[in-house]
């Protein structure tokens, strides 16, 4: 990675709260960029969550069909959540598993992490794997409504070339989790 020669470090000098939320807040900070112009950001702080890709039989996986309303479409996605505060993003992702496919497991493989939009939000995700699982039925949210189905690898990367997936956070999953079969390829 070629080194910049700039800091790139904006100093917060001041930040007010424009709005406080179930999930989110939105802040609007005014910055000193690095060239010592004023700038502002507009930064919505979220708790973070986890994304969990859960595999039977080293080949299928098991995505969910839910209806998103900010978007006002279904979309197929990863089983994923959003983290209680304080919450250990690890016992966040078997909670979730649970809650959205009725499965559990004893070990998660940790895939890594990205930030969602880090150009204005502060939510971090967490990546895992499942493997091993045990159905002990579903616990879903109040106002949940979740489909659950299974797919296999061959399918799964279908859906996503195919523009049948547009949920940034489970292609990232997917990647991440079928990483070391992609580089073979």
């Amino acid at each position: 990675m070629t080194e910049l020669n700039v800091n790139l470090r904006e100093t917060t000098l001041s930040s007010e709260l424009k709005f406080s939320g179930k999930i989110i807040t939105v802040r609007r900070d005014d910055v000193q960029l690095p060239s010592k112009q004023m700038g502002f950001r507009e930064v919505v702080e979220h708790p973070g969550g986890v994304v969990i890709v859960p595999i039977i039989d080293d080949n299928k996986v098991i995505l969910i069909k839910q209806w998103r309303y900010s978007i006002n479409q279904e979309l197929i996605e990863l089983p994923a959540g959003k983290l209680e505060p304080g919450e250990d993003p690890y016992k966040s992702a078997l909670r979730e598993l649970r809650e959205e496919t009725g499965y559990t497991t004893d070990a998660l493989d940790e895939l890594g992490y990205a930030f969602s939009t880090p150009g204005f939000c502060t939510e971090k995700l967490y990546f895992y794997r499942a493997k091993n699982l045990r159905f002990v039925g579903t616990d879903l949210d109040d106002g949940e409504v979740i489909e659950p189905f299974i797919v296999d690898a061959k399918e799964l990367f279908d859906l996503i070339k195919n523009g049948k997936i547009h949920d940034a956070k489970t292609i990232a999953a997917v990647m991440l989790c079928f990483a070391d079969s992609l580089c073979k390829l």
